[in-house]
């Protein structure tokens, strides 16, 4: 995931409406887990509030495939992981917002490369 520049994050509103941005800040924290910085979200940020599913698209050589990975969110203003965040993100853009951490709590992965097992959970 370190080469990939950004990824396609998709969320939906309490009707279904669809929102997919290309989000730069994402890091793997362990399994069960990935943080993805709130800079410059707004439609992403009222779809959360109000429906907290999300789905992450991972590709390229280093992910050996393509993945599409969907979980839960949770938002975060405060708090030492908030604060780590918001480290992390600044060491890279300096005058990055950071207004946000978007908890992600893995509940499903799928394969989404074209062929047999596109589709096909995963994990």
């Amino acid at each position: 995931m370190a080469t990939m520049k950004a990824f396609p994050v998709a969320t939906a509103s309490k009707d279904g409406w669809p929102n997919v941005v290309p989000i730069a800040f994402v890091e793997i924290v362990d399994d069960e887990t990935i943080w993805l910085a709130d800079n410059f979200m707004q439609k992403t940020l009222a779809n959360i509030k109000e429906n907290p599913k999300i789905s992450i698209n991972v590709w390229g050589a280093e992910t050996k495939g393509c993945y599409q990975v969907k979980g839960e969110v949770e938002y975060v203003t405060s708090g030492p992981d908030f604060e780590k965040m918001q480290f992390t993100v600044r060491a890279k853009m300096a005058k990055a917002p950071a207004k946000g951490l978007l908890v992600m709590k893995v509940t499903a992965v799928y394969d989404c490369a074209p062929g047999p097992s596109a589709g096909k959970q995963v994990l």
